[in-house]
């Protein structure tokens, strides 16, 4: 997992107010939003996004920088941050924890209704946002 580098600098967007390019980019680093640094990389099974407990996002290369799933991904994302910050939400290797429920977790399922079910499946009560 990448290392967050504290922000050593502030260069404002030259971006033109009213564009849909609304992540920021700070030089070799990019922030989904102020504060949440943004990782593009190759994710694993057709993933799109990771949200991780160190407040950072992964979103697969894949995904056009600026677009319209993009900006949803990321607002998705977002919610799992907040829900991670406020401690509505938690994860390990081997589990999640929402609502002071804890599932089980293992090899990318999630043990949910007595039934292993694929991590991010829109079953979930977290996804559903």
């Amino acid at each position: 997992m990448p290392k967050f580098q504290p922000n050593t600098g502030f260069k404002l967007s030259r971006q033109k107010p009213g564009a849909t390019d609304r992540h920021l980019n700070l030089g070799d680093r990019e922030e989904a939003c102020p504060g949440t640094p943004l990782y593009r990389k190759k994710l694993d099974g057709g993933i799109q996004a990771e949200a991780n407990k160190d407040g950072t996002i992964f979103i697969d290369e894949s995904i056009e920088p600026g677009s319209a799933q993009e900006r949803q991904i990321l607002a998705h994302e977002m919610k799992h941050l907040t829900d991670i910050k406020v401690g509505k939400m938690d994860y390990e290797d081997d589990y999640i924890k929402y609502n002071g429920q804890e599932y089980p977790r293992k090899n990318g399922k999630i043990l949910f209704n007595g039934e292993w079910t694929p991590e991010g499946s829109q079953d979930f009560p977290w996804e559903q946002h």
